[in-house]
């Protein structure tokens, strides 16, 4: 299946006489105003998802910036959004979906099979002629989806440190803080010896889309064996995930990502921009 729908697919559906369940997912690395935005234009009908309290814990520092959450609350989470058995869910965002891409990695993880970004997220929909609304809305009804984890492959600090030497580890973060040239939120700069630098914003065009299969194919051409990767906590390299898949490549990851990896003084780092 698919990762992402398009407007056109999407405007039809929310017509229908059981539209999908649509979820705003306003979030980006140093903007703690997403509920804002979402309060000012969103999709009429879509939902708000926090991301920093609903689709992440708060523990040690040791499990990095955006732990997974319980699948308990998870659960009591995508049912206060509406998420039901059997009708389809759309996440999307206005940053490219870089963020809505932890709501579709995470629901997909829990067994939410039919869920999609919407491609281009909230600037392809104004670009489309559609009207938005403003304010706070609610879910049509409470949802009585069932969750359970691991229906996607996860890794841990030592996995993914292997599957460096075993297969092929992407790092999805820009190429400054691959390099370690610079750090704006984690302890110590670089990467992960043996990964390689392959930045999200790099799937997708100027328009916030994800670029055509073919392009996507191109870019990951040099992957070999298992996949795994990872970002700086979990959350855009879930968008890396989505393009390798619409590449037709899986992928696992590394949910305490670089957060995780620079706060444990043991692991080693690597800097430049070579691999090690």
């Amino acid at each position: 299946m698919s990762p992402f729908r398009t407007v056109s697919d999407l405007l039809p559906a929310l017509g229908s006489l059981v539209p999908p369940v649509v979820l705003d997912v306003r979030w980006a690395l140093g903007d703690t105003a997403g509920r804002d935005h979402y309060l000012e234009a969103h999709i009429p009908g879509a939902v708000y998802v926090d991301l920093d309290s609903e689709l992440a814990d708060h523990g040690a520092s040791e499990q990095g910036r955006h732990p997974l959450p319980s699948i308990e609350n998870l659960q009591a989470a995508a049912r206060r959004w509406g998420v039901t058995v059997g009708i389809p869910v759309v996440v999307y965002d206005n940053t490219g979906n870089l963020a809505a891409a932890r709501a579709w990695w995470l629901l997909k993880w829990a067994g939410v099979q039919d869920v999609a970004l919407l491609d281009g997220g909230l600037r392809a929909w104004i670009a489309g002629g559609n009207e938005t609304a403003s304010g706070e809305e609610t879910a049509r009804a409470e949802g009585d989806v069932e969750l359970s984890p691991g229906h996607l492959p996860t890794l841990t600090a030592d996995e993914a440190a292997a599957l460096a030497d075993t297969g092929t580890l992407l790092d999805a973060r820009a190429a400054e803080r691959y390099s370690g040239e610079a750090e704006p939120v984690d302890p110590r700069a670089g990467h992960i010896p043996g990964a390689v630098s392959a930045p999200t914003s790099a799937n997708l065009d100027a328009d916030g889309r994800f670029l055509p299969e073919e392009a996507l194919r191109a870019r990951f051409a040099g992957v070999h064996g298992d996949v795994g990767v990872y970002c700086g906590s979990g959350v855009t390299a879930a968008h890396q995930i989505a393009a390798l898949a619409i590449a037709g490549i899986d992928a696992a990851l590394f949910p305490g990502s670089w957060s995780q990896w620079s706060n444990d003084p043991a692991r080693p780092v690597a800097t430049g921009p070579s691999p090690r």
